[in-house]
């Protein structure tokens, strides 16, 4: 016998050996991850033109909202995630590019901008992210969703501050399934987001209305930059 004929034989022997053969060991019984994307609510319907520009600053998630774990809380402050499933980016990213699709799609913005926009803009709106996950604490079957942002929208020039508000939605899941959960996330973030938006063009309406005290004192006292003697 040769000695080729004897290596094959002792390499079908090995995989024997190892139980079920050699193929067995290109399986793995690990679950694939699940990755979970929201949409944006379509509009309600078209709102008066602004005239004006808005860039969305990178929203700041709050503690424990910085990865791209689908969140939950439980009772006793207990803060856990869905195994096995993801949101596509990290949630900053993903209520990033809500915000802006929610705030181009109203149409009362000259343009939309996110946070790597090189072109200025006449406002900036800055959100805060306080809450974003599915809440188990009520002890039902199913949990509710809530989201909560906190907002600041101001002039570019100048960087004065237009106004400060809250905008929150928050949705039942119908079964205590993820798909159901990440539907209640979708509806949920909707809500908040058209809050947002409504709330956006009041603050910008107003703040063209009346305009920062600065440049209006300048308007009504302009200083001259230079003076001469009379003749």
């Amino acid at each position: 016998m040769t000695l080729r004929h004897l290596a094959l034989r002792a390499l079908a022997l090995g995989c024997a050996a190892l139980g079920g053969g050699c193929s067995g060991l290109l399986h793995s019984s690990v679950q694939p991850e699940q990755t979970y994307y929201l949409r944006a609510a379509p509009a309600a319907g078209p709102a008066a033109a602004l005239g004006a520009s808005l860039r969305v600053g990178h929203p700041l998630p709050a503690p424990g909202l910085e990865s791209t774990h689908i969140m939950l809380v439980q009772p006793d402050h207990r803060m856990n995630f869905y195994s096995g499933s993801r949101w596509p980016a990290p949630v900053a990213d993903v209520l990033e590019a809500l915000a802006v699709e929610t705030l181009r799609g109203s149409g009362a913005w000259s343009s939309v901008e996110d946070s790597t926009s090189p072109f200025p803009s006449d406002f900036l709106l800055q959100i805060a992210v306080r809450r974003f996950e599915a809440d188990y604490t009520a002890g039902g079957a199913v949990p509710e969703v809530h989201v909560m942002f906190d907002c600041i929208i101001g002039r570019r020039e100048g960087r004065d501050v237009v106004a400060s508000f809250s905008a929150a939605g928050s949705a039942l899941a119908t079964a205590n399934r993820l798909g159901e959960v990440v539907a209640a996330f979708e509806q949920a973030t909707g809500t908040a987001l058209a809050a947002l938006s409504q709330q956006a063009q009041e603050a910008a309406r107003g703040a063209a209305q009346h305009p920062a005290a600065g440049a209006a004192q300048n308007e009504d006292s302009p200083v001259p930059s230079s003076s001469r003697a009379s003749q």
